[in-house]
């Protein structure tokens, strides 16, 4: 069996990771079964670089399309002929997309054109915010592929809603769970960690990055301004998206009091999660981790497509309800702040799933086109 994967953004590496390492789990065991990588491109990030690589024990991709800048439509339809290309070139058994970025959908649409399969991994979630890029994503996604993996129970069901057959829906769990679980051992301090002499559990971790909360100035404001009246002199520490930081520096938001740092690498990003006071985000991916981490999170929107990392996890959502962040970090530096629990499958071992039911997928399809020779005349 021969997989294409796809990889457009960092938390697009952060979930193939486990799976790669998977499938060479697999091949050890002689399992015929190859891959290749394929990074579209579209995000550019300093630090997707070698040392992104190496800590994700990640081989660098097969090919980058380069495919980043300009709108999203520009930058679909570029992601679209360089992976067109790339399938008729190396056409693979199967597509492996992962999340809900551009690149996802994109690939997933050029594949199926070529009538290719593509396994969609975390298919099924749904914020019901049809604002959201990511949400068109997915449903688009949805609607096409052949193969879904999914994270949860609530997954599974909004797939069956929209009737894609049981037979093609997996609950193998969350491959960036898997992630963690493998890479907690070797979290590092960051260099700014002494630098600024900061200790564990007293300070709190803000990222905010989404259109819905950056792109208007006077809200991202209110937002800093809400974080900063309601942490009671706890640092906070702010790695900033490049987004981010176009606003508040066209804009000359007020940042005293909030110490904006560059994006970190996954192994320093998670140690400021572990030993963080609390979590404030706009971030899917992150209210995943903290819950994993029993870190107490808050997220800046109205409604998410992970509500496990609600009804099971530490987070909580603010919204645009401001006042209720003074509350809420109130409870958490009081140790007041709920207990998370983990979501079933949420174990580790996601990827594994993954890979096992693709190839006994291939293979029973294999056998069935095989001719048997075996027929009497």
């Amino acid at each position: 069996m021969k997989v294409t994967i796809v990889a457009g953004a960092r938390p697009n590496f952060i979930k193939v990771s486990p799976i790669i390492k998977a499938i060479q789990s697999a091949q050890r065991k002689q399992k015929l079964i190859s891959f290749r990588l394929v990074h579209t491109g579209q995000h550019y990030d300093k630090k997707m670089s070698s040392d992104f690589f190496d800590q994700l024990g990640i081989p660098h991709p097969n090919i980058n399309l380069g495919c980043g800048g300009g709108s999203q439509a520009e930058q679909g339809a570029a992601i679209m002929v360089g992976f067109e290309k790339e399938l008729i070139d190396n056409r693979p058994d199967v597509v492996l997309v992962v999340g809900d970025v551009t690149s996802t959908m994109a690939c997933t649409i050029t594949a199926k054109k070529l009538c290719i399969d593509v396994a969609h991994v975390e298919a099924g979630i749904r914020s019901g915010d049809m604002t959201m890029p990511e949400e068109i994503n997915r449903i688009v996604t949805d609607s096409i592929c052949d193969h879904f993996f999914t994270t949860t129970e609530t997954a599974n069901k909004h797939l069956q809603k929209s009737g894609i057959d049981d037979s093609k829906i997996h609950l193998v769990g969350n491959t960036m769970i898997d992630t963690l679980h493998q890479n907690l051992s070797k979290i590092k301090k960051p260099d700014l960690w002494d630098k600024h002499q900061l200790n564990k559990k007293q300070y709190f971790l803000a990222t905010i990055h989404r259109p819905s909360n950056v792109d208007n100035p006077e809200k991202l404001n209110s937002i800093l301004s809400a974080i900063k009246a309601s942490s009671l002199n706890f640092p906070i520490v702010f790695p900033v998206h490049p987004r981010t930081r176009q606003i508040i520096d066209r804009f000359k938001i007020n940042m005293e009091n909030i110490l904006m740092i560059e994006p970190q690498s996954y192994l320093e990003f998670i140690f400021l999660i572990q030993y963080s006071k609390g979590v404030i985000t706009d971030s899917g991916g992150i209210t995943e981790e903290a819950t994993i981490l029993d870190v107490p999170c808050l997220t800046l929107r109205n409604s998410t497509e992970r509500p496990e990392t609600v009804s099971l996890g530490t987070n909580e959502l603010i919204g645009d309800n401001l006042s209720k962040m003074k509350y809420c970090i109130e409870r958490i530096i009081a140790g007041n702040w709920k207990r998370g629990r983990v979501p079933p499958f949420w174990d580790g071992k996601s990827s594994e799933r993954i890979i096992d039911t693709l190839t006994l997928i291939y293979a029973n399809l294999s056998a069935k086109t095989e001719p048997n020779h075996n027929v009497s005349s």
